[in-house]
């Protein structure tokens, strides 16, 4: 309904209820459904999405409607999105109960174009994350952006067409789609580059060389902080006598020498040999020491003699010391041993 000519108005609130409830109804009919949906108020944010818009802004007919274009967008109109290489197809919501079918066609990028700029960035990017992220230097940008020989497509170079009355050259739900795709680079910049049919990787593919050849030069060469087998020994005191490298080079034969750098503990270990005491065992803990003691003990045999023969054979002792005392010791002193 229409008063004096002029139609009513539309809040902001009711264009994007009216949009978002379109949307769920043709998403029942079409699960592949790709709506552009801004975070904010800003339509885009990455240098990828900028540089799309502002090139679409060389070639707008008419100010009022890229600016009507723009709101569509912040509304939630364009219910889809579709980007392919050389073309972008939309469904935009306007103001009949029906959206509107919007085809982009884009140019696909020139072989010879194409090869001349990845001349002029040659050693210039280092990593494709740099060059998705918009990271690179100015330099590269103005070439990207350059309005003859740029990657973005000029205004030649894109034809579009849409399924609403509106005769304009440009009306505001094929702005729309334009922003759109400004908005989809944001999330997914290498749309970019698929849109225009050429391979991302060339730009880079360079530089990957030049980083893959410096990381095998550096790999050839051996680094100072390792250090040598000589250097190992004088450095911590250990004499490296065998090759450890295989359990089957070392036998249960081998003696191991290890020696301190002051050299004034030895400890040496071979099969059939008792460990020796060293003077340093007063440092050690208790529960050691007391493991060191029940190896090296004598085990206990047991015999079959009974206690009466113990008792004899201690009196036979007692009676040789006195013998022996008696002979050597003037005084005589008996010697006992206490049970």
């Amino acid at each position: 309904m229409s008063y004096w000519g002029f139609p009513r108005y539309v809040s902001v609130a009711e264009k994007k209820a009216k949009a978002a409830k379109k949307l769920k109804h043709l998403s029942k009919k079409n699960s592949n459904m790709k709506p552009v949906i801004l975070q904010g108020s800003a339509i885009a944010r990455t240098w990828w999405g900028k540089a799309w818009n502002l090139n679409l802004e060389r070639y707008a007919d008419q100010h009022n409607r890229i600016s009507r274009g723009r709101n569509y967008v912040r509304h939630g109109a364009v219910l889809d999105l579709q980007i392919a290489p050389g073309e972008a197809r939309a469904s935009v919501q306007g103001s009949q109960s029906n959206p509107y079918s919007v085809i982009i066609g884009i140019k696909t990028l020139k072989k010879d174009m194409w090869q001349a700029i990845i001349g002029q960035c040659q050693g210039m990017l280092e990593s494709l994350q740099e060059l998705l992220n918009g990271s690179f230097p100015k330099a590269i940008g103005e070439i990207f952006t350059h309005s003859d020989s740029g990657l973005f497509p000029s205004p030649k170079e894109i034809k579009f067409s849409c399924s609403c009355p509106d005769g304009a050259g440009m009306c505001k739900h094929v702005a729309a789609a334009l922003y759109g795709i400004g908005a989809r680079l944001d999330e997914s910049p290498e749309l970019f580059f698929s849109m225009r049919n050429v391979e991302m990787g060339d730009l880079i593919g360079q530089a990957i060389l030049e980083h893959k050849q410096k990381l095998l030069a550096r790999a050839s060469k051996t680094s100072s902080r390792i250090i040598a087998k000589a250097d190992l020994s004088r450095t911590f005191g250990i004499e490296l006598e065998h090759d450890l490298g295989t359990a089957s080079s070392v036998s249960s034969e081998d003696t191991i020498r290890v020696s301190s750098r002051n050299n004034k503990k030895t400890v040496s270990s071979s099969k059939g040999e008792t460990p020796t005491k060293d003077p340093s065992h007063k440092k050690w803990s208790k529960s050691t020491r007391e493991s060191l003691s029940e190896k090296t003990a004598p085990t206990k045999k047991k015999t079959g003699k009974s206690e009466k023969g113990k008792k004899k054979k201690k009196a036979h002792a007692n009676q040789e010391i006195d013998r022996s005392a008696l002979a050597g010791n003037e005084t005589g002193i008996k010697l006992n041993i206490i049970d």
